[in-house]
This record gives structure tokens, C-alpha cells and sequence, in this order.
């Protein structure tokens, strides 16, 4: 545990001259502001604010009109933050810069029910109440082009040049060509608490596969969040724009965000992996329930897993992504794939979710529903060898339907509560609106000469 003490030493230690605090907002978006050192030491015991707008706004800085929490209706106020002294980091690119990120709360000091992090540990609670102690890792598809933010615009985000041409899965040629960049990724998120497990191209111009370090719950997710920004701001200094959108080109595969998942007990120097096998390899109770819980409210809580228009572009047939609510043992077609092992590494792999998730809510969403299988003692339904053969619930195909399911289901409200499901799928229905809107390149070339 880290406490005020080891912040002050460490200021010392490496010079800091500013500090940078962090929240994210529901679309996964890291917002933040530098302090200095003086306005940090006035606030680090205390509270600080941080306007609430960042929970009234879309990913483009569009402001909500069908959101309670804020809006022109209360004025725009702070809303309540604490500095969370156990995410400290000296960020490595930024000399003199440490980083803390903050929790929402309320005037009484509850958690604020709407704010991403706080449901993630609102799920958490209710884990450790049941005797768990959940771990989680990302790993993340991310392609790169050789562009800037004002080459995207200039070229309406058309004709992009990727870092390398080529279809290169596991290709150690084409990450050896890149090694400046992927070396100093390496490095630089080790020291930045990041640490990534694997780092590899996958099949497609200028894609990688990140494979972060699995931790406990809550830290985990910090991990997650903060990977993407610091992957954008490396890059950014080489003169390259990395995207984790779902699916960027219809014909090349989309960019994944798997949730890598385990139940552990007992004290920490003594914890037992609840998902590890038999000597046989068979799976225990725990695992089991759990996976049957992740299979019957995947549907419910697809507008967690996949959040944005572009996500339901990856979920399609034969794309690496799952269409059904399905599990299968080491296997890469169903949306739960278990992968058996003794000791530490047995766990669970959901495929459903994008390099476009939120990792706090699809973290939260993913642990409920295991929990809930659990709770209520589910049976997994047969496991499946080909998930495109159409067995298993279907998955919504769109965001709209996967939001009125989140909307109305009992389990949702259950974990997460009704503020949080309420706001976020107005904010999700604001999402297909802005959509719905749009006119698209497809129709206009389908549709101006023609019709």
C-alpha cells in the first residue's frame, strides 16, 4: 500500500515538478488536468473538483440533452473527487510529471453510482462479500498508421498509411523493423506500471497484440485505461496515431479487447486460483457456474461489452468475433473460451469484447455476470466446437437493441444500480441518435448518381 509518505519520497526522488490527475468518462476516455505540487498537497487528504461535464458530454465533446446527472438544468458544477494514492506513477515521457487517477464521489462521501471506476468497485465489493478475490488482464489489438491527428483530418480519414503494408500475424521480421517503437513501448509502460506479458503483430497492415499483465480487479483496469493513452502518446512522439476502434476497414479484421479472468482466495501470500483444473484437467464447480453466468447475461449486457456503432461491425460471422452468447474450451470461435490449467493459470477468456471497451464497466459487467452465475448455482449449457453454426442465444446485432436489453434487465440493476443503467443507456441511446442522423459514404455512393 502506498501512502503519503512514499508519494513525498518519491516527488523527491525523481524531481517532480507537476502532477497530472485523471478520470474517465463513460466512453473510456481519459480526461485530465497538470497541477502543481502545492495545489496536490493542498487537496491529496482532502477532496478536489473536476466538472461534472465529463459525464454530460459524448467522445466528442457533444453535450447529452437526455441525461439526468448534469446538463444546463444544474449549471455545470465540480462534482467531488479523491486522489487515489495507490495509482501513483511517474510517467517516463513526461520528465517531472507524476500521475494519480481520481475517484467521483458524492457531498456524503458515497461512491457517485454513474461514475465508471466507482462501478467497477461497486461490483468488486460485493465479490469480496462472496469470499473472492477477482484478477483481471486485457490484451488489446491496436492497428498504427503513419499519420498525425491533422493528416487524419486533411484526408477525412480516407487512403491511411499503416506503419507496415502486409498481412503479418506473428511476424518477427515486421516487429524487428519496428523495434524503436516497440522496444521503447516495452519499457516505457513497464515503468510507467503497465507491464505487458507479450507484445506481437497480428495479421493486417500496422496491427499489434498487447498482452497486459494480470492483477487484481480495480488495478487492472487502471492498467487497461491507462495502456491506450500512454500506447497513443509514445506513438505520438514517433509521428504515428495508433486507433482501437472495433473494426476501421470492412475488410480487414477488427481490433479485440479479450478480458482474461480468474476467482482466487485466502490470504495474499497464500492464494488459491479458484479456476485452476484437476490434475485430470477437468473444471471445478466455481469455474463452471461462473462461465454459465457469463453465458446467460452476455445478451443483457452487450451495450457494456461493445459500447460504440462501430462495435457491432466486428461482431459478424467469421470475423474472430462472437455472434452467440457461447463458451467452448480453447476455443477461439465461442465468446467464453476456458482455458484449462493447473495453478495460476487457469482462467476465463471473454472474446466479446473490443479494443473499444471501457475497461471499468466492461470489467464490472463481465464479473457481475460470472457472480451471478454463481450466486444462483446456473449449469453450463454443452460447450460448442463452432460458434457459427448458430448454436447459442444470439448476441443483439446493434447497438439500439443492445441497449433496450440493458435497459430492461432485473440483472443489471441488480449490480450495477439504477442511476448507472439508467445514464449510460441514455448515453448509448444519444450514441445511436447521432448515428441515425448521419450520412454515410456508402449511401452516397449507393444512393447520389443512382436512385
Amino acid at each position: 500500500m502506498i501512502d503519503l509518505g512514499d508519494v513525498r519520497e518519491a516527488f523527491r526522488e525523481h524531481k517532480v515538478r507537476r502532477v497530472k490527475l485523471a478520470a474517465v468518462d463513460v466512453d473510456g476516455v481519459l480526461r485530465g488536468k497538470w497541477i502543481s505540487v502545492d495545489k496536490f498537497t493542498s487537496i491529496v487528504e482532502s477532496t478536489t473538483g473536476f466538472c461534472d461535464v465529463v459525464f454530460g458530454w459524448d467522445i466528442g465533446d457533444a453535450l447529452y440533452d437526455n441525461v439526468k446527472y448534469t446538463g444546463w438544468h444544474t449549471g455545470y458544477p465540480d462534482a467531488t473527487c479523491r486522489v487515489d494514492l495507490q495509482t501513483f506513477r511517474i510517467i517516463p515521457w513526461e520528465q517531472g510529471t507524476a500521475l494519480f487517477l481520481l475517484d467521483f464521489v458524492r457531498a456524503d462521501e458515497d461512491p457517485l453510482e454513474i461514475a465508471p471506476r466507482q462501478v467497477f468497485k461497486r461490483v468488486l465489493r460485493r465479490a469480496e462479500k462472496m469470499g473472492f478475490q477477482p484478477k483481471f488482464s486485457a490484451e488489446y489489438e491496436f492497428f498504427v498508421f503513419r499519420e498525425t491527428a491533422q493528416s487524419l483530418r486533411e484526408k477525412h480519414f480516407h487512403d491511411l498509411a499503416p506503419l507496415t503494408p502486409g498481412m503479418f500475424g506473428y511476424s518477427v521480421l515486421r516487429a524487428s523493423a519496428n523495434s524503436e517503437l516497440l522496444l521503447q513501448m516495452l519499457t516505457e509502460l513497464d515503468a510507467f506500471g503497465v507491464p505487458l506479458e507479450g507484445l506481437h503483430t497480428e495479421t493486417g497492415p500496422g496491427v499489434f497484440e498487447a498482452a497486459i499483465a494480470p492483477t487484481d480487479g480495480i488495478h487492472a483496469a487502471d492498467r487497461a485505461v491507462l495502456f491506450k493513452t500512454a500506447v497513443k502518446e509514445i506513438a505520438g512522439r514517433h509521428g504515428l496515431i495508433p486507433t482501437f476502434m472495433a473494426k476501421w476497414n470492412a475488410k480487414l479484421p477488427g481490433s479485440s479487447g479479450h478480458l482474461h479472468q480468474s476467482l482466487w482466495e485466502g490470504a495474499k501470500d497464500k492464494e488459491v486460483n479458484l479456476f485452476s483444473t484437476d490434475a485430470n484437467g477437468c473444471i471445478g464447480a466455481c469455474m463452471q457456474q461462473y462461465i454459465a453466468g457469463l453465458v446467460a447475461n452476455l445478451p443483457d449486457l452487450m451495450a457494456c461489452f461493445c459500447p460504440t456503432i462501430n462495435s457491432y461491425k466486428r461482431t459478424v460471422p467469421g470475423a474472430w468475433a462472437p455472434v452467440n452468447s457461447t463458451w467452448g474450451v480453447d476455443n477461439r470461435t465461442t465468446a467464453v473460451r476456458a482455458i484449462p490449467a493447473q495453478g495460476k493459470g487457469g482462467r476465463i477468456e471473454l472474446r466479446l469484447t473490443g479494443a473499444d471497451m471501457n475497461p471499468y464497466i466492461a470489467m464490472a459487467a463481465s464479473l457481475a455476470a460470472g457472480l451471478d452465475g454463481l450466486e444462483r448455482e446456473l449449469q453450463m449449457p454443452p460447450p460448442v466446437v463452432n460458434a457459427y453454426s448458430g448454436e447459442g442465444a444470439p448476441l443483439p446485432r446493434t447497438l439500439a437493441e443492445a441497449t433496450r436489453k440493458l435497459r430492461e434487465s432485473e440483472m443489471a440493476r441488480k449490480w450495477f444500480g439504477d442511476d448507472f443503467v439508467d445514464h449510460y443507456a441514455a448515453t448509448r441511446e444519444w450514441e445511436v441518435r447521432q448515428f441515425e442522423t448521419a450520412v454515410t459514404d456508402w449511401e452516397l455512393a449507393r444512393y447520389l448518381e443512382s436512385i
